[in-house]
């Protein structure tokens, strides 16, 4: 286990918060890889939940991105009151979604984390091509890191919005029906990340249009 004290953190939308954390010597890590963290705090070490890095191997800090959910005054309700100096506690790194070269992304609002990494990744590399990204979120306020995805994807990232409530506004999700008229041709690798029901119905569309199951990264 591994005290990471908080050097900043601040709110990058409405509910969802941007940590930057001291990084161990010889810590090691991968894009779009997990941990499991904690809150240094009497009553919360305990209390351990799955983030993703959404900083690069490379960089001198660790960045965590997390939606902070008041209404349940569980962990992240917890966390939306740290500042820096505070410390989390870092209990070990696994891997979750590995990148396996070009395809389709697919996210559900903080769904988007372990892609950041890899789209960053890549960004520095030159090699983010053939890729694309379709992110739905609720409204435009809960967009993570807009202007960083439109920088690095271009015209390659479409937002899709659920409950927009503005006049002319037509509400869409990401469903089959919504699958077949933007993406045309399904021999690619699809990669999917959002809340459980959203990856479960997501995954069995794309299976449902032809997509090789072993090609869905989740």
């Amino acid at each position: 286990m591994q005290r990471l004290k908080i050097l900043n953190t601040y709110f990058i939308t409405h509910n969802v918060k941007r940590f930057v954390l001291e990084k161990p010597p010889e810590f090691t890590y991968t894009p779009g890889q997990s941990a499991h963290i904690s809150i240094n705090l009497p009553n919360w070490k305990d209390q351990i939940r799955p983030f993703t890095f959404t900083s690069l191997q490379h960089w001198e800090y660790l960045e965590f991105i997390v939606k902070i959910y008041e209404d349940h005054k569980g962990v992240t309700s917890q966390m939306g009151r740290l500042n820096t100096g505070d410390e989390l506690l870092l209990h070990d790194v696994y891997g979750t979604i590995k990148y396996k070269g070009p395809g389709i992304f697919i996210a559900g609002g903080t769904g988007i984390t372990p892609f950041i990494a890899i789209f960053r990744a890549l960004f520095e590399s030159g090699n983010l091509r053939n890729l694309a990204l379709l992110y739905s979120n609720k409204t435009k306020e809960d967009i993570i890191l807009h202007d960083e995805l439109t920088k690095m994807l271009g015209p390659a990232y479409r937002n899709v919005f659920t409950q927009e409530g503005v006049i002319g506004f037509r509400e869409r999700r990401i469903d089959r029906k919504f699958l077949i008229e933007t993406i045309g041709d399904f021999n690619s690798r699809f990669y999917v990340c959002g809340p459980q029901k959203f990856t479960e119905e997501i995954c069995k569309a794309l299976v449902s249009l032809g997509v090789d199951p072993e090609f869905l990264i989740i």
